[in-house]
């Protein structure tokens, strides 16, 4: 048997942000682990665009490709990860992954679209400093061997 699963508590106490933005672009549900990640509580981000974490530069080619799925209700990011920038309340540039996922109401048309969010800063950080040290240690064999 199974219990009833209470969808508003689950999405509270997941780990990961989830955002849904209507037809429009504008937020209307921000969870908890969205006001950690990004910095604005709830009341600050409901019913605002999703602007407040798409840095300037990259708006134009989100709105391309998020009016284009709300014309078509077709996405072809339904299933890969999408790892991007993004800006928190202070300006701070991040680094997140996430996936998304449409939504219909009761006749089909799109209601909105999800996303589940996780905060990859540190760890694109990391890597970026790795691929770094690779490439300074791959010149000092390479020119090291050529000295040889």
């Amino acid at each position: 048997m199974q219990a009833a699963i209470d969808y508003e508590q689950l999405v509270s106490a997941i780990g990961d942000a989830v955002i849904i933005s209507g037809p429009d672009g504008a937020i209307t549900l921000w969870n908890p682990a969205a006001e950690y990640m990004f910095g604005y509580t709830q009341e600050e981000a409901l019913g605002q665009s999703l602007d407040l974490i798409i840095p300037e530069r990259l708006r134009g080619r989100h709105w391309e490709g998020y009016d284009k799925t709300m014309a078509t209700g077709q996405t072809r990011y339904g299933h890969d990860l999408l790892k991007v920038p993004a800006i928190n309340k202070k300006g701070d540039a991040m680094s997140i992954a996430f996936t998304v996922a449409l939504l219909h109401g009761e006749g089909g048309d799109i209601t909105g679209i999800v996303a589940v969010i996780r905060d990859e800063t540190v760890r694109f950080q990391e890597e970026r400093a790795l691929k770094k040290r690779i490439t300074e240690l791959e010149a000092k064999a390479s020119a090291a061997a050529g000295a040889g």
